[in-house]
């Protein structure tokens, strides 16, 4: 037995003419009188007495039809309740975080909201590789990704550059500065994420140390942010860096955040929206507007 069927069976007992069944199914009554027969087969009984003046129903015909109707209404009902998941899907934004994005997510949010004030945004934290796989098998509509170059079978759009700050201690004599050199950073011990778990921010800080004419000492590596920036205001002399974006927004009770001073500029990294090629979704397109406000209204 097919829905179809069910369907067809329930527009003649209802109209109890073909002719007039077929034409508010809007198909063509042989269509309708072959899968009202097949039924009937099916089941080995006549649905329907048929004569050349009128069309009733047996009385297998009415014991099955408010057992079809049920069936039709529970077709509905399944059917409208897909459409309501489906609707909450494609009202529901996921996006991949990545860390220290601060006053840049909240940017982003914010403009997100103005411009489409239904729409829903969940956000996913996890290792760069993972978030870019989720958006491969579209589990996550788009991950921002920061220093990547490439990310195979997806498109990255760049985004703006952030810039990274130093995090000191306090009641450090180069804490008193407006900026700091990155040279003057030469003999305190760096405290940064191993480069196997952050290549891009490791050669990016490596890099402008030895363009600055040194070999960055290595502190202990940083942890979390309560532990590590605790460390540095706490302990021995140390240092790590921070995205500008993030340090407007880190609390951090007897530590200093500097920008760096010198000819070279602050070091920095770019930030990329990976997403799946093609184009973009109604969702999708607010996200990216949101990022073009945010990449030029915040620092």
């Amino acid at each position: 037995m097919e829905l179809r069927q069910v369907k067809y069976f329930v527009a003649v007992a209802e109209e109890l003419h073909f002719g007039r069944a077929a034409e508010r199914l809007h198909i063509v009554q042989p269509a309708v009188s072959q899968q009202v027969r097949r039924l009937e087969r099916e089941f080995g009984v006549d649905l329907f007495d048929r004569s050349r003046r009128a069309v009733r129903l047996t009385d297998a015909g009415r014991a099955l039809l408010p057992h079809a109707r049920a069936l039709l209404a529970a077709e509905r009902a399944v059917t409208g309740a897909m459409d309501a998941v489906r609707g909450e899907q494609e009202s529901t934004l996921r996006v991949g975080t990545s860390t220290g994005l601060g006053l840049r997510l909240d940017g982003v949010l914010s403009a997100l909201s103005e411009r489409a004030p239904k729409l829903l945004v969940e956000l996913v934290s996890g290792p760069t590789a993972t978030r870019l796989q989720q958006v491969r098998d579209g589990e996550l509509d788009a991950t921002f990704v920061r220093g990547a170059d490439r990310a195979a079978g997806l498109e990255l759009l760049p985004l703006w550059r952030d810039e990274l700050v130093a995090a000191l201690p306090a009641a450090h004599p180069l804490a008193g500065r407006d900026r700091v050199e990155l040279a003057d950073l030469a003999r305190l011990p760096l405290r940064i994420a191993s480069r196997e778990s952050n290549p891009h921010l490791v050669d990016t800080v490596v890099d402008a140390c030895r363009a600055a004419g040194f070999e960055p000492v290595m502190g202990p590596a940083f942890t979390t942010d309560q532990d590590t920036l605790a460390a540095i205001a706490a302990g021995r002399a140390s240092w790590t860096v921070y995205f500008a974006a993030q340090a407007a927004v880190q609390p951090a009770h007897r530590i200093a955040f500097r920008p760096f001073a010198g000819p070279a500029g602050a070091p920095s990294l770019a930030t990329f929206l990976a997403v799946r090629p093609g184009p973009p979704s109604r969702r999708l397109a607010a996200l990216l507007s949101a990022c073009d406000e945010a990449a030029d209204g915040t620092p």
